[in-house]
């Protein structure tokens, strides 16, 4: 890297929950920078996890972040060439690089679903994943398979 990496710019709180963690959900959700419509399709979510709630105590807002807690890595493997052959190695997860891949996994399972909109796919992907269970789970149980079964190979990290 030949320049200075570049400084992370604050995001603003979203309007409704006031939440920045909303606002970088909602800057993936986003397509062709229709932020409106990815707010209006996020909080529509919200609504029907609302209404569709079990667990009278918590709030659809906390089910989005225990979900998105479940959906997080801890461990991924990394390719490595290590005289020329190349090994899967696990390594450890960056905070940010943990939130990141949870929103995105979320994100991009719910749009395989097959419901009928947006805001209904992304609210069953939620109340799935806020159970443990539900596509976005079962790609970081994979990834966390896959470090188990690679462990021999830690000792090349760098």
């Amino acid at each position: 890297m030949r320049k200075k990496q570049s400084k992370k710019r604050p995001l603003l709180p979203d309007p409704t929950f006031n939440d920045q963690l909303v606002t970088r959900f909602v800057n993936n959700l986003m397509w062709d920078g229709k932020k409106s419509t990815a707010f209006k399709i996020f909080y529509d979510a919200i609504a029907i996890v609302e209404e569709r709630k079990q667990d009278e105590e918590k709030s659809a807002l906390d089910l989005w972040k225990d979900a998105l807690s479940n959906v997080m890595p801890h461990v991924e493997v990394r390719s490595r060439r290590v005289g020329g052959a190349t090994f899967q190695i696990p390594m450890q997860i960056r905070p940010d690089r943990k939130v990141s891949l949870a929103m995105k996994w979320l994100i991009s399972y719910s749009r395989k679903r097959n419901e009928k909109t947006m805001a209904l796919r992304l609210a069953n992907e939620v109340l799935a994943a806020s159970k443990e269970e539900g596509a976005a789970v079962k790609k970081r149980q994979d990834t966390h398979k896959m470090a188990e079964a690679n462990k021999a190979f830690s000792h090349f990290r760098f």
